[in-house]
């Protein structure tokens, strides 16, 4: 394929469960998590070049000036008038682009250890895509994860697979189904189509919605690399995300399978896994050979599975397990590897 892959960058979110090191001030995607570069910084590197087009960024105004800080020269930004969620943000960037343009939605804040298959699998969903297909990533589960939801693969098709159905986070019981059953994969939150089916297919399913982006966009206005859309008919939108607004609607639907080592980095027992298996990577977290991740000053003395990351005080631990302790200016966060789903219930993560 010669087409260029538009990618839009979706940037959204509170970070609430990474707090406190995720603040509104500063939220997750524009952290250094994993190595030197921020989430954000690592998946714009990984939509640059030769198949790429400059990226669409899609963030409300309390991420304008991060963006424009991490984005490289050329990065166009949509500054989203209110917070709707996915399907009118990824609509909004649909509606600057031409019909035949393939579009690669992308979260700001997700890691990917392996970019090659990233890369392999961009490839074919934009084949797919080319086709008129809606295409969704399916990420490979390595466990029985009730935090993600999941995509049931059909019949299979060049380059892919059709979609049997889409299904909302299991429990326990159900995941260890899904993981037995080997047909069942992550949805990861990527996707790619040409721009115009999908505006057909958000009118089709969600007209009201397809109408106000529409209005959005012809009312809106440049200032240099910034659009921001029109307000008032973005205002009258009720926030929908794209799974539900088309994805589990369209019969144009299909999945590429994507065994990438791929984390949403969702909460810190998730950051502590992704730093654990990047350490070979030399990303500067440091290990003591019993499971232990650490960042910053710590002495950690018969623990297993511990993670502690401090900008400042030293961290003194014994007898620990499965055990996330994070030191941020004033803050400290001391939680059980199990409850980091949890961390977003705090009156701190919540006041932030």
């Amino acid at each position: 394929m010669t087409e260029a892959i538009h990618p839009v960058i979706l940037c959204g979110g509170s970070g609430t469960r990474l707090w406190p090191r995720s603040r509104a001030s500063r939220p997750k995607p524009f952290l250094p998590l994993l190595g030197q570069r921020s989430l954000f910084e690592e998946t714009l590197a990984r939509c640059t070049g030769a198949r790429f087009a400059p990226p669409i960024v899609v963030a409300g105004e309390r991420h304008v000036a991060p963006v424009e800080e991490q984005a490289p020269p050329g990065t166009r930004l949509v500054v989203e008038p209110a917070a709707r969620n996915t399907a009118p943000a990824i609509a909004l960037a649909a509606g600057l682009l031409p019909d035949d343009a393939i579009v690669l939605v992308c979260p700001s804040d997700h890691h990917i250890a392996d970019v090659d298959a990233f890369g392999a699998a961009v490839e074919a969903a934009a084949k797919l895509a080319a086709r008129g297909h809606l295409v969704a990533f399916g990420i490979a589960p390595d466990r029985p994860e009730t935090g993600y939801g999941y995509i049931e693969r059909g019949a299979p098709m060049e380059g892919g697979f059709a979609i049997a159905r889409f299904v909302e986070k299991p429990d326990a019981t159900r995941a260890r189904e899904f993981l037995a059953a080997g047909r069942f994969d992550w949805n990861g939150g990527i996707f790619a189509f040409r721009a115009d089916v999908l505006r057909e297919e958000l009118a089709a399913f969600r007209p009201d919605m397809a109408q106000a982006v529409a209005e959005a966009v012809a009312g809106g206005s440049w200032s240099g690399g910034r659009f921001r859309p029109a307000a008032p008919p973005f205002a009258r939108i009720e926030g929908e995300s794209i799974d539900y607004a088309v994805m589990e609607n369209t019969r144009r639907a299909a999945l590429v399978p994507a065994a990438m080592g791929w984390s949403d980095i969702g909460n810190w027992a998730a950051l502590r896994d992704a730093r654990a298996a990047s350490e070979a990577g030399g990303d500067g977290a440091g290990s003591d050979g019993a499971g232990n991740i650490v960042r910053g000053k710590a002495e950690l003395v018969d623990c297993r599975n511990v993670m502690v990351d401090s900008d400042g005080p030293r961290v003194s631990c014994i007898g620990l397990e499965d055990v996330v302790v994070v030191v941020d200016g004033d803050e400290v966060l001391v939680i059980r590897a199990s409850a980091a789903q949890d961390v977003g219930k705090l009156g701190g993560a919540r006041e932030q």
